[in-house]
């Protein structure tokens, strides 16, 4: 069994979980996403998507924020489970491997055009553990 690889990839999907966590905690249980601006909360609380007006866009809002959050958990479980108990599963499927590599890349995209310094240093460092691990294992093989 290899060691480092699986400490990599499950120190990747730790950091992945730990900011998913952190964004649904944000979410649920803070007013860190509402707007500085009261009134524009208010209109989105009124407002519907030209979709449907079954919904306002703020309901919508919260909602793509826990599903991005749950995102980020899930794959955290995933690899960090992979990483964990299953590497030959992980190292010897390319799919899945660049599967990994690419939401990580993806979000790391994401990060730095959309949104902020911190989440974009979280996915850098979860990206960098996870190639670095990816790489060890492949190397090793």
């Amino acid at each position: 069994m290899l060691i480092y690889p699986t400490v990599l990839i499950a120190l990747s999907a730790s950091v992945v979980a730990f900011v998913g966590a952190l964004h649904l905690y944000y979410t649920l249980a803070t007013e860190k996403f509402y707007p500085r601006d009261a009134e524009l909360k208010t209109r989105l609380e009124s407002v519907s998507p030209v979709l449907t007006r079954r919904t306002t866009m703020w309901k919508a809002w919260i909602g793509f924020e826990i599903s991005h959050a749950l995102g980020l958990l899930l794959f955290a479980a995933v690899y960090g489970y992979l990483a964990v108990f299953r590497l030959a599963v992980l190292i010897g499927s390319p799919f899945l491997l660049v599967a990994g590599a690419a939401f990580l890349l993806t979000y790391l995209i994401l990060s730095r055009v959309y949104w902020f310094r911190a989440p974009l240093r979280a996915i850098a460092l979860a990206l960098v553990l996870y190639l670095t691990g990816a790489v060890t294992a492949l190397a090793s093989r």
